[in-house]
Order: C-alpha cells, then structure tokens, then sequence
C-alpha cells in the first residue's frame, strides 16, 4: 500500500468499507499535516475513539505506509508512541522555469529534498519546442533521481505571469485556449500537474520552509527580473477571483510614457525591475557616468542585467549601486501603499536582488517610513528570504500537498 492508494478511492463500494476507508484517509492527512503524532492526538483530531483509531492505525503499520517513530518522553507512566508517515511511500516534485534557467526538486513526505538541482540553463520561450524540452528535462531528472515515478504525488509546475491555477491555464508560456496547460503536460510526464505563479510558489516555500516564524499574513516581494509580489492571508495564499493577485510591477506608477511588457505604461516595472535597470545602466554610460562594469553590446538583456547585479555585490560599483537604490526607494513607495491598504506582519523581501541585502533592504524600509502610516508601519517587520533560489522548488512541493490535504481550498 502506498499513500496515493489510501488517498485515492476506496475498492470496498459497501458503506463500512467507505467509512473504514474514509478513517484511514483521515488518518493519513492528519499525520501529513502535523508531521507527527500519538494516538491520542490523533483520536482528538479526528474525533473519533481510541480503540478505532488504534486498530486503523495498526493497519496501516502493518502495510508499511505508517511508521513507529519510538517513545516520547512525559514525567510518569507509560509512554506513549509517536507515529507519522513512511518517508518513501510518496514524493512531490516541483518545477520553476524563468527565462534563462529552472530548477526542480523532489521531497519526500517529511520536506526532504530527496533530488534537486537549481538554476540549471534553461532559454524558456512561447513555443512547443521549449515546452517539449522543458517536459524532456522534468523527465529525465526523475529518471536521474531513481524515484519510483508511481510514488511521485503530482508535480507544481512554476512560471511567470498571469496564472489560472483552478483551471491550469497559462497566458504568458505555452497558451493553447482549447486545452489547459496542466493536462498538456501532465501527458508529457505521465503525472497529476498543478500549475502556479512563481512569485505565489516562492512566498508559500517562504511561509512554509523559510524566514516566517509564525506570522499569517505575510507580503513577499519577487524582485528580479520583473517585480511581483505573493499574498498569505490567515495562512492560506491569497489569488483573487481568477488567480492573477499580486502584479505589483504593472501598478500604474509613472507618468513617464515608458511602455511596459504587459501593454501599458507608467507601470512600476518600467522605473524598478531587471529589465528598467538595464536599460537605465545603458542610458547612465552613454550620457558619460562612470562604471567598473562593461557592457558588451553583443551580450543579451538578461546577461547583462546579471552583470549589473554582480557589479553591485561583488565590485560594489557605484553606478550599480545608484540605480538599484533608487529602484528600491520607488518600489518602497508603492509597498508603503500596499502595506497600507493591507496592514501585514511580516515583507520579505526575495528575488535576484535580495542578495544584495543592505543594498536593497534599507532604501526599501526607509521609504516604508517616510509613505506608510507609522501605526501600519510598526506592526510590519521587514525581512530578506533565507531561502533563495529553493524557495519557488519549496513551494511548489509544499502547494501539491496542501492541495491534496485541503482540496476543498484549491
């Protein structure tokens, strides 16, 4: 028995064989949400009597899929044992793919990263031959990774832009308006496919696996290459009415006639984001300022933007470091409104730029004092990822558990 046979439907169509099923999978879920319990906890999570729980369970541990954790230590008595899932009776795969690279991963029950493998190149383009290439990747690192593909769950696909997760369509990358994207790739990789927005993916591993300490309503900040930002509200990812929340970047901003990628202009993206600073690095040289940092004009859009940000971290450049400031000190303005609108605990900032720390993190906090109510602003604390790269990989595996938790929610 594995977890996806007691998570699927149940074989004995009598109504005790639903019911005993039915405990099981309660069961199940209640270990994979609290990671590990007695059968007490258990009892009074699922309301249900100790003896009942007691032979279910024992079913369970006999078919492999429930383990014996050992004793836990109390002040008297008996002790009583703790239980929890088996580690290998099932895996989550998450993928993100940006325009130059993706990462992907594989857990395990316990959030163990069983494989994984960051920012690896990757040229994603709106075609089906990047799509075909990209579903040939996910493939063979699951054959790479000797994981037993029927273990694997589903798999979170990540990418950019406007993402229709209830219904797994994709208006950016790969758009086909008669099918979703979900069901083409889920016949690609032969595995159930939820689809998310990166930055969404990247605040839910963030909440999940990373800087959080409890807070439940959180705002995180995607500056890279565009800016976005991802909502946890009361702990559950916020999407609105179709699941495109938290495009920060196209918040009209600027009367400056610039057009952004998404059709408009004046948005935040076109003054702050990777693709605004390389062009501002551009104009700064031609107009005479000076830089440690060449550019060569041959290079694409993306290989500079790097360079820039390296030229900041690494060189401390001042021409970098002037841009990216001024960057953050717009950007801190319209988190100041946003802080307002919303009154959260806890922004974190992720992203390229995030590894720039100070650089990035104070221009921002002082601009959330100088535009943000100061009772709104006392009540947020001010935080850079601890996750990095992994944090969109982490969310993604943590999204395909919560949905099979929490169906209901998806």
């Amino acid at each position: 028995m594995n977890l996806k046979t007691v998570l699927g439907n149940c074989e004995d169509n009598s109504l005790s064989g639903i019911k005993w099923h039915a405990l099981k999978q309660s069961i199940v879920k209640s270990l994979l949400s609290m990671g590990d319990a007695t059968i007490a906890e258990l009892s009074t999570d699922l309301q249900s009597s100790v003896p009942t729980v007691t032979k279910a369970l024992n079913e369970l541990l006999a078919s492999g899929l429930v383990i014996d954790s050992g004793k836990i230590s109390n002040s008297g008595g008996r002790r009583p044992s703790l239980y929890s899932i088996a580690p290998e009776s099932a895996y989550f795969l998450g993928v993100e793919a940006n325009r130059s690279s993706m990462s992907i991963g594989i857990q395990n029950v316990k959030n163990e990263f069983v494989s994984i493998d960051l920012n690896s190149s990757f040229i994603l383009e709106n075609s089906y031959e990047s799509l075909l290439e990209f579903c040939k990747r996910i493939n063979d690192f699951i054959d790479d990774s000797q994981v037993d593909r029927s273990l694997i769950i589903g798999a979170c696909i990540n990418l950019s832009g406007r993402i229709n997760s209830k219904e797994g369509f994709s208006y950016n990358y790969f758009f086909d308006e008669n099918r979703p994207l979900v069901e083409i790739i889920s016949e690609l990789i032969h595995l159930p496919v939820f689809l998310e927005n990166d930055t969404r993916a990247m605040a839910f591993g963030e909440y999940s696996q990373g800087v959080v300490e409890g807070e439940q309503n959180i705002v995180f900040l995607n500056y890279s290459w565009g800016v976005g930002t991802g909502i946890v509200t009361n702990g559950k990812l916020y999407y609105g009415k179709s699941g495109y929340s938290g495009e920060l970047g196209h918040w009209p901003t600027f009367d400056n006639n610039k057009l952004c990628h998404c059709g408009k202009s004046g948005c935040l993206e076109t003054e702050a984001s990777g693709w605004a600073l390389v062009e501002q690095f551009k104009k700064a040289l031609s107009e005479g300022k000076k830089s440690h940092i060449s550019i060569d004009p041959h290079q694409s859009p993306m290989q500079m933007y790097h360079k820039i940000i390296s030229g900041a971290l690494i060189q401390e450049d001042n021409l970098c470091i002037d841009l990216i400031t001024k960057q953050c000190e717009n950007i801190g303005r319209i988190l100041a409104g946003l802080i307002n609108l919303i009154n959260p605990e806890l922004l974190v900032i992720g992203g390229d730029f995030s590894q720039l720390g100070d650089f990035v993190l104070l221009p921002i906090q002082s601009s959330l004092k100088k535009y943000s109510l100061g009772l709104v602003n006392r009540d947020v604390v001010l935080k850079k990822s601890i996750l990095g790269r992994r944090a969109g990989v982490i969310g993604a595996c943590y999204i395909i558990k919560n949905r099979v938790l929490f169906p209901e929610d998806a």
